[in-house]
C-alpha cells in the first residue's frame, strides 16, 4: 500500500482549537516535524483539512521503506 509524508512546516500557535488538535492526531508537535502514515482515506483527509499547516507527499513502496 502506497504511503504518506506529511511535514509540518507551520506552527499550530494561534489556530483553531481543531486545526491544533488535527496536527497532534497526525503526531506533528513542532515546525519540521515528519511522519510517514498509510495513505487511508481518514488520514488523507486529516493532511488536506490543514493544508496551510502542513506538506503533503505521496511515496510509493520503495521510497517508504
Amino acid at each position: 500500500m502506497a504511503k504518506i509524508q506529511v511535514t509540518q512546516i507551520k506552527s499550530g500557535i494561534g489556530r483553531k482549537p481543531n486545526q491544533r488538535e488535527t496536527l497532534r492526531s497526525l503526531g506533528l508537535k513542532k515546525i519540521g516535524d515528519v511522519v510517514v502514515k498509510e495513505d487511508r482515506p481518514e488520514i488523507r483527509g486529516m493532511a488536506e483539512s490543514i493544508p496551510h499547516l502542513v506538506d503533503l507527499k505521496t511515496l510509493s513502496d520503495e521510497e517508504a521503506n
